[in-house]
């Protein structure tokens, strides 16, 4: 029976209560209440007391009242305090007993489980959906339903069953049902389905490629060996041969020939199969298992036309080849990264025309490298490094001095105002001619000149200033130096002198060319990280020529290098260099001692003064492209 609703029993208390009220006046009379934090036992004494009522209160009823009542009939208030706290009235005259309410359904056991199996007398087929429900109720409602007798053994009288059948004949039905929840049945000559447990030792074995048994199950036994230990052969639901194993120190060839009873595998063997394994796993697949046998050993096995030959890996009939192409790196750059362990049994060849690598081994061998390869088979990435280099060259040259000599052929002239300054060179002409003029009235003659006789004023000055930019790309793998150079060459003359012969000596002189350079080099080696921060290694090397050589000698030069290791997040550009490099020289010639007096310097000499500054940047921004 179902539980009572608390609206009718209200109700019945509720009309309980006003019958009682003609002959108890207090029930009907207003109540003014007011507790805060009493027990509900105290609350009702309290009624009772005020309004003359016959209380009989369960000291049970210790819960908290916070309650206000004013102008309220003392039977209403006792009605919402039973819905309030679940109480029960019970009345026997003018007595009121209150307790809490028992429900008296509560304990009740639940009603029996119906069970889902219904049976189409048509087809003769039955359906069965069971979870968790009585083995000895299911062949009971089996045998009522279908006519056919099914007994349970005292063993399983205490087993439940789980499963969902659809539309099966009984006998394929009760075998699919005994193979999910591990017992075993037998039909006997007289047409009854005899349900039992499985014996020690038996499992059941149902082969989906054989057609199903009509009269009982097909249970294997495991092999119980002497104390090496047990092996456990059987098929899943979908098939598959699964192995459970149990072994310590027992040869491997035994292992294999009680595998292949259980199984029924077909197998070949090459060679004597030696060695001992220990071993414990459960519910594994037949070629798995065989892989963890093998693994660690110099055998292995290969399946033909499901046959299983088994033998050295390195007999002929064991080996297989197996193109692995790589899909992301070069075949070249691999080669060296495979572990020599891996490679020993193996023969690994190169073909570059797939880009791929051809393995000759044992199929265990091959999967090996060939996971091996997968893993380090990954996209490299590729850094683009943008290289901006700005040499800023800022200098300044003066050159003075008179030069005079006699020479056969001088020429003449120049210019007084122009890029080059004041540069010109007087003949005799024009010097005599000079001289015969400054002589007042011919009172007194300085002379001539001879023909040949020059002079030559120098006074030049020059200003540069030079912004060089240049703005080069460079691309490279991860890991791999990318590298700049930039730069000019000079050369000098070496001359060699060698005397020939002795009676008549000739002298022969070869003059060679040798070549020096000054350039700016740059190498980068770009590490991207897994945060595609970029780790640039930067060595930069700087080298110029400073001043001009004398004649025939190696040109002057400045050199300057640094490295530094720097860390940057992918596109962001960095600076490097702010190098400068100052150069200030001072040169000059003339007549001793006058040329080192003031005034007179400047007509007795020539001198020649260069400053120049160069400041050189660099700004490099690296670019991931994958």
């Amino acid at each position: 029976m179902a539980q009572m609703p608390v609206k009718d029993r209200m109700a019945t208390l509720t009309q309980n209560l006003n019958d009682l009220s003609i002959n108890v006046p207090g029930l009907r009379q207003k109540a003014s209440i007011s507790v805060s934090g009493s027990t509900l036992q105290e609350v009702l004494r309290g009624i009772a007391n005020t309004h003359r009522l016959n209380l009989n209160i369960d000291p049970s009823l210790t819960e908290k009242v916070t309650n206000y009542f004013d102008g309220e009939t003392v039977s209403n208030v006792l009605i919402y305090l039973a819905k309030q706290y679940n109480l029960d009235f019970n009345f026997t005259g003018n007595i009121i007993y209150i307790t809490h309410y028992q429900d008296p359904y509560k304990n009740l056991p639940p009603p029996p489980k119906e069970l889902r199996i219904n049976y189409n007398n048509a087809t003769g087929n039955i359906t069965l959906d069971l979870h968790n429900d009585s083995l000895m109720n299911v062949a009971k409602r089996i045998t009522v339903t279908t006519n056919k007798n099914v007994v349970v053994v005292p063993d399983l009288f205490g087993k439940t069953v789980s499963g969902y059948i659809q539309d099966l004949p009984i006998p394929n039905a009760l075998e699919k049902l005994a193979l999910t929840n591990n017992f075993k049945f037998t039909r006997t000559n007289d047409e009854v389905y005899v349900l039992e447990p499985l014996a020690n030792g038996e499992k059941i074995l149902l082969k989906p490629e054989l057609k199903p048994i009509p009269n009982s199950n097909t249970v294997i036994r495991k092999f119980n060996g002497n104390s090496s230990g047990n092996i456990d052969a059987l098929y899943d639901n979908s098939g598959r041969k699964m192995i459970s194993l149990n072994v310590n120190a027992m040869p491997i060839r035994d292992v294999l020939r009680n595998i292949a009873d259980q199984t029924g595998m077909n197998y070949f063997i090459y060679t004597d199969i030696q060695g001992n394994i220990t071993a414990n796993f459960s519910n594994i697949e037949l070629e798995k298992a065989l892989q963890y046998i093998f693994q660690g050993t110099e055998y292995t096995y290969r399946i033909e036309k499901d046959i299983y030959m088994i033998g050295n890996r390195l007999n002929e009939g064991l080996r297989t080849y197996k193109i692995v192409q790589l899909q992301n790196r070069s075949m070249d750059s691999l080669m060296h990264l495979l572990p020599p362990e891996l490679k020993k049994n193996v023969e690994v060849k190169e073909f570059k025309e797939l880009n791929s690598l051809l393995l000759s081994g044992s199929a265990p061998d091959i999967e090996m490298i060939q996971a091996f390869v997968k893993q380090i088979d990954k996209v490299v990435p590729m850094i683009t490094i943008e290289v901006i280099l700005m040499d800023v060259k800022k200098g300044k040259s003066i050159k003075t001095g008179i030069r005079a000599g006699v020479s056969d052929s001088v020429k003449t002239g120049g210019t007084f105002l122009g890029e080059r300054g004041l540069d010109y060179t007087f003949g005799a002409k024009s010097i005599n001619d000079f001289l015969g003029r400054i002589g007042i009235n011919n009172i007194f003659n300085l002379g001539k000149v001879t023909p040949n006789f020059y002079v030559q004023l120098s006074a030049l000055e020059s200003n540069s200033n030079i912004d060089l930019r240049q703005t080069p790309k460079l691309s490279t793998l991860n890991g791999h130096v990318a590298n700049l150079s930039i730069g000019s060459t000079r050369y000098y003359t070496v001359s060699t002198q060698n005397v020939m012969g002795s009676l008549n000596p000739q002298t022969l002189v070869t003059q060679q060319y040798i070549p020096v350079e000054a350039n700016l080099s740059i190498d980068i080696m770009p590490i991207v990280s897994g945060d595609e921060q970029v780790t640039l290694n930067i060595d930069v090397k700087i080298a110029d020529f400073i001043g001009d050589p004398p004649n025939n000698a190696p040109p002057p030069s400045s050199n300057s290098k640094f490295k530094s290791i720097i860390r940057v997040k992918n596109e962001e550009m960095v600076v490097l260099g702010g190098i400068e490099r100052n150069e200030k020289s001072e040169s000059g010639g003339g007549i001793p001692v006058l040329s080192r007096i003031p005034v007179l310097k400047w007509l007795f000499s020539s001198r020649s003064r260069t400053t120049s500054k160069t400041v050189s940047l660099v700004f490099i921004k690296p670019t991931i492209i994958y």
